[in-house]
């Protein structure tokens, strides 16, 4: 594995992965996996339906990273892209869904018009928008259908919010098919740094073959071709997040670059306090362990939390206890003080006085203090006279 040093200020946007050992972890992993599928399961039987070449083409090989903190509190359900320098989804036999935004008609014109590569073409079989979506698979089993016809969905980056609600747990249960946002939407000018306002007030009918806000037919060509050979991040509220990053029946080499190109955009984009809060990187299979290629020495981070800076929360103020004094009591001769509202109230300025509807507290007499020598002393003269009594009783009884 590779050494891990502490991480300094300095080396916030520097990758801390040694290539040469991601290289290694690969080879070694590709290894494993091809001489896994060619010896014989634990019972001893080997598949001679299954192929072997298809089958190593088609394992996915997964780039983990662990986090001291969590990287999100909630789930996002429209997943993260990151270019790599080797597409993931290079075959022309997946078929593509491409859902834009209203209305449909332009962007199924756009597909089919000279402009647009052939090849891609070929692979988008449907082009379908929000409301058309909303309509014809509201039943669970249209959806479930649409769900098997296609390999790959797309989704345009204005209605992405809203696909959830209209395609159901069916597509948002599991990251595996879940629409990929894509910028469908010509972008407006910019004028000292800033875009221009959209115009306000009432938009007028447009024909539903023109679409002035679209971008031009070989961008969205480009944007398509970029998003299905990227890698997605789904970000949850964990510390294990986990990224697709090539396939079994690629050369070690290709599967180093797209890891170490993983590893620096992660930290970057994803991260908080960037690698400061990153445990370790490691690469695997789907039924093989997980090979390290990364490992911090701290382990933890000093803070209990990471926080932004500037934000930081003022420690509560400690709440500090009355002492439970009591008053003294009067003494035995003082008079005894009846405390009213009526007489604080003569006292009190005429804006703090009582209204007529409050009621006189009951007078309370102050307790006396107790005296326990002249209590005793009264004990002890009942009891001699006791005895005297029963004294004389005994000699008259006697006599």
């Amino acid at each position: 594995m590779s050494p891990s040093t502490a991480v300094k200020a300095s080396d916030a946007s520097v990758s801390l992965v040694n290539p040469e050992q991601t290289l290694k972890a690969s080879k070694a992993l590709l290894a494993h996996i091809k001489k896994a599928v060619a010896t014989p399961n634990a019972s001893g039987k080997q598949n001679l339906l299954a192929d072997e070449e298809s089958t190593i083409a088609e394992t996915p090989i997964w780039l983990t990273m662990t986090t001291k903190l969590h990287l999100n509190d909630t789930n996002r359900l429209a997943p993260a892209k990151i270019a790599l320098p080797h597409p993931l989804n290079s075959d022309n036999e997946s078929t593509i869904c491409l859902i834009t935004a209203d209305p449909q008609r332009w962007y199924k014109n756009a597909v089919a018009s000279e402009q647009f590569p052939e090849e891609l073409r070929k692979r988008i079989t449907r082009v379908v928008d929000l409301t058309h979506i909303k309509a014809k698979f509201k039943s669970f089993e249209a959806q479930r259908k649409l769900f098997g016809e296609h390999d790959i969905f797309l989704g345009d980056d204005r209605i992405i919010n809203r696909l959830p609600k209209a395609l159901g747990k069916t597509f948002f249960k599991s990251t595996v098919k879940r629409p990929i946002p894509i910028v469908l939407m010509q972008q407006r000018e910019k004028v000292d740094g800033k875009r221009i306002a959209a115009p306000k007030g009432k938009k007028a009918k447009r024909d539903p073959t023109e679409n002035i806000n679209a971008r031009p037919i070989p961008e969205i060509a480009a944007e398509i071709q970029k998003a299905i050979g990227s890698a997605l991040v789904s970000l949850s509220p964990t510390t294990n997040t986990a990224i697709k990053c090539g396939y079994a029946s690629w050369e070690a080499e290709k599967l180093a670059e797209n890891v170490d190109k993983l590893v620096s955009e992660l930290v970057e984009r994803f991260v908080p306090q960037k690698w400061k809060n990153v445990r370790n990187f490691y690469i695997k299979g789907p039924e093989t362990a997980a090979l390290p290629i990364y490992q911090t020495d701290e382990l933890w981070l000093d803070e209990t939390k990471v926080i932004p800076d500037g934000q930081e929360k003022k420690p509560k103020a400690e709440k500090t206890e009355k002492a439970n004094i009591g008053k003294k009591r009067k003494s035995l001769d003082a008079e005894p003080e009846v405390a009213t509202i009526g007489d604080a109230a003569a006292e009190a300025p005429r804006e703090d006085r009582p209204t007529k509807k409050a009621k006189k507290v009951k007078a309370v007499a102050a307790v006396p203090e107790s005296n326990d020598d002249k209590l005793d002393k009264e004990i002890a003269e009942r009891k001699s006279k006791l005895k005297k009594q029963k004294a004389a009783a005994k000699k008259a009884v006697d006599v």
